[in-house]
């Protein structure tokens, strides 16, 4: 059985659709996927091993010049490699306009979540085969049963599995006692103040820890220059791939993240972590994986003071004391 999955973006939920390809894995031997997903995640799903096929798409730089990317090269090969194999189904586990569209590319039966759960009503019109799943359920165990209830096998009891964790190999190069900080978010309202990071930093090297910042664009490259600047424990490290970081991650001792996909990175290899959390409801899209601590804001969320107020009320201190005992295992 071959199954062409749809799930382009972001990081964190491609991170979340690898259990239910596990699942599928392990109830249907044989299975083989081949995953339609952004050109920036692509190393995500080529580490699982029921994937057999990456199918990288560039809809975030095409959009900005549209006409010269649709017509050219680089469109009809995508295109090309949607038709160029037969498909038993075709699973849109991401619920947009956009991806229904990819998904109706392909000729075979497509499934997806109905109008009343989808992301987007409109998607459900494209999809034969429309599957309720409720919205009042973690990310990872949405897509887990929409796999489940589209390809017909009965959801497995227990956590999901990202099936991954012996596809990447470590890195060479221990960096423990070392703790990355995973400071940068797609959305300014989930930033941690820089002040917060340098006083965790500061603690961390009190500790004997050494500090690695990572960064994947300009505006977090100059964040972590900043915090490093300030803090002489912190080290900014040379942009990294996922592969690269995900070596990495698997020779420090622990890790802290803002809400990112990097967070979710550290759960699949599970890394002690701790995930800061203000706008966002840790129960329907927190890391899920052993080993993993989630710090909500204390405030409740003000219209007048604003999210970044959320953020800022989670102190160092806190912060600091939920790490070492991620590291020490009592979480």
């Amino acid at each position: 059985m071959r199954v062409l999955v749809v799930k382009m973006s972001s990081l964190g939920d491609v991170i979340h659709t690898l259990p239910a390809l596990t699942d599928a894995a392990a109830a249907l031997p044989g299975i083989q996927f081949d995953w339609v997903v952004e050109e920036a995640f692509a190393e995500i799903p080529a580490w699982h091993h029921a994937v057999d096929r990456v199918i990288p798409v560039a809809l975030r730089r095409w959009r900005k010049r549209p006409l010269r990317y649709l017509t050219g090269p680089e469109w009809r090969t995508t295109r090309a490699s949607l038709r160029d194999r037969n498909y038993d189904a075709v699973v849109d586990a991401q619920g947009l306009l956009k991806s229904a569209v990819i998904s109706r590319m392909v000729g075979a039966p497509h499934y997806g979540m109905d109008k009343t759960t989808v992301r987007k009503r409109l998607a459900a019109l494209a999809y034969e085969h429309c599957v309720h799943v409720s919205k009042d359920m973690h990310a990872v165990e949405r897509i887990r049963l929409l796999f489940a209830r589209a390809l017909a096998y009965p959801l497995p009891d227990g956590p999901g599995d990202y099936g991954v964790e012996d596809r990447v190999a470590p890195g060479e190069e221990k960096c423990s006692p070392g703790l990355l900080f995973f400071h940068g978010s797609s959305r300014t309202e989930k930033l941690w103040p820089e002040d917060r990071w340098v006083a965790l930093a500061e603690l961390a090297q009190e500790a004997g820890y050494r500090v690695w910042l990572p960064w994947g664009n300009e505006e977090e490259h100059q964040r972590a220059m900043r915090i490093a600047g300030r803090a002489s424990a912190a080290l900014v490290l040379p942009r990294q791939s996922l592969s690269e970081l995900a070596a990495m991650l698997q020779t420090v001792s622990g890790a802290v993240a803002v809400d990112t996909g990097l967070g979710h990175l550290s759960a699949v290899f599970a890394v002690p972590t701790v995930s800061l959390y203000g706008p966002t409801s840790t129960r329907l899209i927190g890391t899920r994986g052993r080993n993993q601590v989630h710090l909500q804001s204390p405030m409740l969320a003000d219209p007048v003071t604003g999210a970044a107020e959320l953020m800022q009320s989670i102190t160092p201190d806190v912060v600091w004391q939920a790490l070492q005992s991620a590291v020490a295992g009592r979480f």
